[in-house]
């Protein structure tokens, strides 16, 4: 995906780094809250924050022990409504994959799987393109993503909403090569955590939906957490949007992709997440309810290899969650992105705190970004200064450069139209030259990604990224002719005066 994108997003890049060295960034604000802890610091922060990423709405709780000690809705749960309360439902992402994890585990501890026993004991028809490969992917691969199956194969989930679109995806892999031997690597993808799905539906003989209904969200009393949009609905879903060139744009019927469910396709509200945090926080348990040994919710925080992207390490992946750190704290966290919803959540173990936030606006650009938001908030909330990675404060920047392709190419139609008229005033030969070569090799750059909306992942790329998509295919179309119709006019205009 990322090779995909460096051609369309090199002028935006530019104009990022300009906008960068004029424009504060989170290491600038205040990192620690009055207090070491303050609720008004990380309000002001939200708020400051989604004034300069034009966030329409945020929900946030914060947990301390066995208390939601702190509620808050900001902007606006969808347009020209109110501010979210703590019961308004919001897509959750992939904040899903640690409660698939924990089915998984209490199911362990039922005896009725094994962490170390091959997905093939569970799942027979499970297959990859390489069989000795095949019967060695483990539960606990899966768990920790590092079964070796890659990014991309976890994506065409995302836009697949049929009902059995799960082991139909599942199925597909048996052409599928991975990316490397199982264990010896982690690379987040989805497809692990929706074959955990079928592990707990073929184990349990229940439906993913069912299981966690049952034994999950009934118990820690999730009553505002639902495995349908239209039962969301009926109790106040959030309007999702899409972020246009860093403008959010509300899309109220994006497809519901059931094949994704046990990956990130749960709704929920900063209530129920707060049920959610207290249990993990306070080893398993909720009120009188016991959902999983302490033993076991430490095994499901127990980071097991490093995940990077982009260079930049994250944590090591746990199960559902990633352990890491902000400074010498320890923080146990995880995002999630769906079209147009993210969510975060994070447990600061040694302060026994918790805190979920969830937006109702996303990118795919954007999972940075509010990485970047999340982790700022549990730092004020620890007390702890946190450096943040430069690149999330580009992003709005280069969403917003993206425009600079087509006005580029605007550009370069205008100014040939004039080194066309005014050719008798540029006698230089090497000028001429410069004049076919300087602005092919942006023309060209701009038609290679016209690529990835026509491959494989075009559906994919609509969905998470509609503005790159659609100048990928405006602009990516015109340029391969025009690069050839400018050259082949350029070139004729050169012989002409050499022929009086």
């Amino acid at each position: 995906m990322n090779k995909l994108l460096l051609g369309s997003l090199a002028i935006g890049a530019g104009l990022a780094a300009l906008a960068h060295s004029v424009t504060k960034t989170h290491s600038e604000r205040p990192a620690r809250g009055a207090g070491g802890g303050s609720y008004g610091a990380v309000e002001a922060y939200i708020e400051g924050e989604m004034h300069r990423l034009n966030i329409p709405g945020v929900s946030l709780a914060i947990v301390e022990g066995d208390q939601i000690v702190h509620r808050r809705g900001f902007g606006r749960a969808r347009p020209g409504g109110e501010a979210p309360t703590p019961h308004t439902p919001f897509f959750i992402g992939s904040l899903t994959k640690s409660i698939t994890a924990l089915a998984v585990m209490q199911l362990v501890e039922a005896g009725k799987v094994e962490l170390d026993a091959p997905i093939q004991r569970y799942l027979p028809w499970f297959r990859v393109a390489d069989p000795v490969a095949s019967a060695e992917i483990t539960v606990r691969h899966l768990l920790n993503q590092t079964s070796g199956l890659p990014e991309s194969a976890g994506e065409l989930a995302d836009v697949d909403d049929r009902p059995d679109a799960a082991e139909r995806q599942a199925r597909a892999l048996a052409s599928l090569k991975l990316t490397r031997p199982a264990g010896s690597e982690c690379e987040y993808c989805n497809m692990n955590y929706i074959l955990l799905g079928l592990i707990v539906e073929a184990v349990s003989g229940e439906s993913y939906a069912d299981y966690i209904q049952k034994d999950i969200l009934t118990p820690l009393r999730m009553d505002h957490t639902y495995t349908s949009r239209a039962a969301a609905r009926e109790n106040g879903l959030a309007m999702g949007h899409r972020y246009w060139f860093g403008v959010p744009v509300p899309v109220p019927d994006l497809p519901f992709p059931h094949g994704g469910l046990a990956a990130g396709q749960l709704i929920s509200t900063v209530e129920d997440m707060a049920h959610w945090l207290i249990a993990h926080m306070n080893e398993g348990r909720y009120g009188e309810a016991r959902i999983l040994s302490a033993a076991g919710i430490e095994e499901l925080h127990r980071g097991a290899m490093e995940y990077r992207k982009m260079g930049v390490s994250a944590g090591k992946y746990a199960m559902g969650w990633f352990d890491g750190k902000i400074g010498p704290t320890r923080v146990v966290w995880h995002s999630g992105t769906v079209p147009d919803f993210e969510g975060y959540l994070a447990i600061l173990p040694e302060q026994k705190t918790g805190v979920v936030l969830l937006f109702n606006a996303c990118h795919w650009w954007f999972n940075p970004v509010y990485v970047e938001l999340g982790m700022q908030v549990a730092a004020l909330l620890a007390g702890e200064p946190y450096t943040p990675t430069p690149f999330p404060s580009l992003v709005p920047w280069i969403l917003r450069g993206q425009l600079l392709i087509p006005a580029f190419q605007a550009a370069d139609v205008v100014a040939t139209l004039w080194l066309l008229r005014g050719r008798r005033r540029a006698a230089a030969k090497d000028k001429w030259a410069l004049a076919v070569l300087l602005p092919l090799v942006p023309n060209l750059l701009i038609a290679l990604t016209l690529k990835s909306v026509l491959g494989k992942r075009r559906d994919y790329l609509k969905l998470y990224m509609p503005d790159y998509s659609l100048l990928a295919t405006i602009c990516g179309g015109f340029a391969l002719p025009w690069s050839i119709l400018r050259t082949g006019l350029v070139l004729r205009a050169r012989k002409g005066p050499s022929s009086r």
